[in-house]
């Protein structure tokens, strides 16, 4: 009799940390031309675009757009240092991650607490709701009412889920430190340091570059880099063979490794994303820094194909809606319907 696959890979996830261990450690130099290389870029296209602006709209909108690739790269070395893994040094990750939320509209503390549930919990069918896309299973959405069926399907169609639900997170929802409010001053104190430094520097765009500078330059490269940002958070979770398992079941380490896919994306968009595709690697030892993360993958060609996906698969992804707890994986409405 065959050794069951999961339960190899269940004892190769656990090894996996002690090889990854490794490669934790953070060049300060790096990092710090990491960050340069991207904030510079960042300031300069969009004082190009508000310049530009004054002759034409067109042109400043096209580089407005062009530039959300360098936020979202912001918000990805913002996620690394939630996770202490941009530089050895604790707090000054953490106040380059504060500086970096202002630009992305995500308050720093916040977010490194929802991310750090996330972590803790991918995978787990019994600890869902904070830091994650919700998914419902089949039975859970059998039993609900025509209603909120209804409301379910709305949240998963893609016109909400990347389009006007990344507009409402980074706009609206981040203004509040929303499962957190009674957890203590500090969420509150950096969601509010956050709204109050953005305001300023809202006010003064429009103050002294008009509202052009606002809303044809700075609003639509934030809008498009959280709608990106949001389809990289959701197809690194939400592929078909993913894993999720009730609590007496789950396992951090199988959870991490199967249920956190490799986004394989072409050399220029793995750039601008931070090679945060390389996600089971990441979900697997956080403090590895981005730019270590295709050591592994070259060091370790057997995590290569482990949940691979090519950007043309990707799309498929956006169908899926709920997991299957009989077939263990994630199924479009129409198959959950064939299957009942």
């Amino acid at each position: 009799m065959s050794q069951d696959p999961k339960m190899h890979n269940h004892k190769a996830a656990r090894e996996w940390v002690s090889v990854l261990a490794k490669y934790r450690d953070p060049d300060p130099l790096r990092s710090s031309f990491e960050l340069g290389v991207s904030v510079v870029p960042f300031i300069a296209l969009w004082a190009m675009a508000c310049w530009m602006a004054s002759f034409s709209y067109t042109a400043a909108f096209a580089l407005a757009l062009l530039n959300a690739g360098f936020l979202l790269r912001l918000f990805c070395i913002q996620h690394d240092c939630g996770h202490g893994s941009f530089y050895n040094n604790r707090t000054l990750s953490d106040w380059v991650g504060r500086a970096l939320g202002v630009v992305t509209l995500t308050p720093y503390d916040v977010w490194r607490r929802t991310h750090s549930i996330h972590h803790s919990h991918a995978g787990d069918l019994d600890h869902r709701g904070i830091g994650d896309v919700m998914t419902l299973t089949v039975e859970e959405y059998n039993e609900r009412s025509p209603f909120n069926k209804f409301l379910y399907r709305l949240y998963r169609h893609p016109a909400v889920l990347f389009g006007l639900g990344p507009t409402y997170l980074f706009i609206f929802q981040n203004r509040l430190p929303l499962g957190l409010m009674n957890q203590g001053t500090k969420y509150w104190v950096s969601a509010m340091g956050t709204n109050i430094a953005a305001s300023i520097i809202a006010f003064m765009i429009v103050y002294f570059l008009g509202w052009q500078a606002l809303v044809l330059v700075t609003l639509p490269t934030i809008l498009l880099a959280a709608s990106v940002g949001v389809w990289l958070f959701y197809v690194q979770h939400q592929f078909e063979d993913t894993h999720w398992r009730n609590f007496e079941d789950w396992q951090l380490h199988e959870a991490a490794l199967h249920g956190s896919s490799h986004y394989d994306l072409p050399p220029v968009l793995r750039w601008f994303t931070a090679n945060i595709g390389i996600h089971h690697v990441h979900h697997l030892y956080s403090r590895i820094p981005f730019y270590r993360l295709a050591d592994v993958l070259r060091d370790h060609e057997e995590l290569v194909d482990c949940g691979r996906m090519t950007l043309m698969q990707s799309f498929k992804c956006a169908r899926l809606d709920l997991w299957d707890e009989d077939k263990k994986k994630l199924v479009t409405f129409s198959e959950a319907r064939s299957g009942a």
